[in-house]
């Protein structure tokens, strides 16, 4: 048995003669003895001399022990002196008083030293165990501190680069409130190349920093990849496929991902685990669920992976509100979830469309619940084309080594149009040309219709007029992934020609494919709108290009960009 420490104790009392008594007895113990002969000596040696244990004769004159106990405890702050009540009074009432004073332990006159001694070493044990507590709680503070440190510098880079996006814009509306410093959901929105707009809601497993380390490189492929136009299932693909190399096994991402075109006026959806979304039509109030059809990110392997989405058209005005668990896993305090059908009752009484998010933000408070998770809301409208001003591209080079006579040809088959989309690689490519950049988004815009038409029209055969109401529409692109994931022929050529002009130059491009072709007078006869669901592709492209015209009865399109070069 480890033997006892020395202690300094101090001995407060009246009594010569106990006071002597008890010091012999304290110093054989092996002890250090402090002496004082009434409360207020015993407080000003305390001051002094910081004793670990105070023997404290209740009864004293100038100041007794009952003062002189509240005075030593609130020196000693935090830190535990133990004291000992030396009385002999044996009432109930007077004996609490020693306790309610501050004191610990009380010892009856005429002392044991037996007893006195094993009260000093469980006293002491006591004295250690609260120095050790307070060690340890400093430590942890500290530790705290430094962990809140990291978190704020960590979420400083984190919010740069999650809220790099166009969150700000008019048609977006969101709310976030985190359950820890991080947030375990991740709102990511970004404009491609032709003005769409793509919207990731995203919920990782668990909070705080481990969430935020899986976001960090969802976020970078979504804005990468979107930036460039890649559509939803390849920047899919290449989200889940590093989540699944990046994760450990027990972490994924569940998410809604939408790419909303204000020139086609349609949405495109991918639900991996979320709870149901929805797309609200202003003009009929009919609300179609956008439920999870898939796995969470970071689930799958890449081959095992489902990329599949599901297109529906939109009006102007139409909105689609996407939410995380956070909402429908909120509880009162009879444990009871907020649930979906108290949701769908918002939705429904819901008079004034504009006021939706502020209508389920109040039924959330007013269900007194706590939130479990993240809660997380969006809603996304349709907007205007003329009322969507992405930003303007930033490019780091001069543009003074700008290849300006040059052309190039492609021609994609079979395999390749199953499951490669050429017009990222395409659109790098003519941004190259200096002059080409301001004009990115209606150059990138008119490949896109100029290819999709020749895959969807000419290669796979698709009749655009499927798509003159909401059920043709959804028929329409169910019948293009079917008939795209069977394709073994047919091809789509791609002319790219650039040539200088006077102070600037010209773009040609032409498309071609091995379809059936259309009536071009037909087509060209009609109006340069943008109001029916289909047969919108050829009007775009009259609109953004220049001398747009089809050959070959219609398997052969060529357009025009121009550009001048500033003085």
């Amino acid at each position: 048995m480890q033997a006892q420490e020395p202690l300094i104790i101090l001995i407060a009392e009246d009594s010569a003669a106990d006071r002597l008594l008890l010091s012999t007895i304290v110093r054989r113990q092996g002890h250090e003895v402090l002496t004082a002969a009434n409360g207020a000596e015993a407080v000003d040696i305390f001051r002094q001399q910081q004793p670990s244990l105070v023997l404290m004769d209740a009864m004293m004159p100038v100041m007794d022990g009952f003062e002189a106990a509240r005075q030593i405890k609130a020196l000693a702050g935090e830190t535990l002196v133990p004291i000992i009540f030396l009385t002999s009074l044996t009432e109930s009432e007077a004996l609490a008083r020693c306790l309610e004073a501050g004191g610990d332990d009380f010892l009856a006159k005429p002392y044991n030293q037996v007893i006195l001694a094993a009260k000093i070493k469980a006293m002491d044990r006591l004295r250690r165990l609260q120095a050790t507590v307070l060690q340890q709680r400093d430590l942890i503070a500290k530790h705290h501190d430094y962990l809140l440190n990291e978190q704020r510098v960590a979420k400083a880079v984190f919010d740069k680069v999650a809220h790099s996006g166009c969150l700000s814009a008019p048609n977006i509306r969101y709310l976030q409130s985190p359950y820890a410093l991080f947030n375990g959901d991740l709102l990511l929105a970004a404009y491609t190349p032709a003005g769409d707009m793509h919207v990731l809601l995203g919920d990782f497993t668990g909070h705080g920093l481990p969430a935020a380390v899986g976001a960090m490189p969802l976020a970078e492929v979504f804005y990468g990849m979107t930036a460039k136009g890649y559509g939803l299932s390849e920047t899919l693909r290449e989200m889940n496929a590093k989540l699944k190399r990046i994760l450990p096994v027990d972490m994924f991402c569940c998410a809604t991902l939408l790419s909303l075109s204000f020139q086609r006026c349609s949405v495109e959806v991918w639900n991996g685990g979320m709870p149901d979304g929805y797309l609200h039509r202003i003009a009929s109030g009919e609300r179609i669920p956008l439920a999870a059809r898939h796995l969470p990110l970071g689930v799958l392997s890449p081959q095992a992976f489902d990329d599949g989405t599901q297109v529906h058209p939109m009006a102007v005005g139409d909105r689609v509100f996407l939410l995380s668990d956070g909402v429908i896993d909120t509880s009162d305090a009879n444990d009871q979830l907020f649930g979906v059908e108290r949701l769908q009752q918002v939705f429904a009484a819901n008079r004034e469309p504009d006021r939706l998010f502020e209508d389920i933000e109040r039924a959330l408070r007013d269900f007194r619940g706590e939130a479990r998770d993240d809660v997380s809301m969006v809603e996304v409208s349709l907007l205007e084309p003329e009322q969507v001003q992405p930003p303007a591209p930033m490019y780091s080079d001069s543009g003074q080594l700008s290849p300006l006579d040059w052309s190039v040809s492609f021609e994609f088959r079979g395999a390749t149009l199953r499951r490669y989309n050429p017009l990222p690689y395409l659109l790098q490519l003519l941004l190259e040309v200096h002059g080409l950049r301001t004009q990115s988004g209606a150059l990138y815009s008119v490949l896109a219709e100029l290819y999709s038409n020749a895959l969807e029209h000419g290669v796979l055969g698709l009749d655009s007029s499927l798509k003159r109401d909401a059920a043709g529409f959804a028929r329409y692109y169910e019948q293009r992934n079917a008939r795209l994931e069977v394709l073994q022929d047919g091809y789509v050529r791609v002319h790219l020609q650039i040539r200088p002009q006077g102070a600037g130059g010209y773009l040609v491009i032409r498309v071609d494919d091995s379809g059936k072709g259309f009536d071009v007078a037909r087509v060209m006869e009609r109006p340069l709108d943008g109001v029916r669901l289909s047969g919108r592709g050829v009007s775009l492209v009259r609109q953004l290009g220049r001398n747009a015209r089809w050959s070959d009865e219609g398997r052969s399109a060529h357009v025009e960009f121009f550009w001048e070069v500033e003085a």
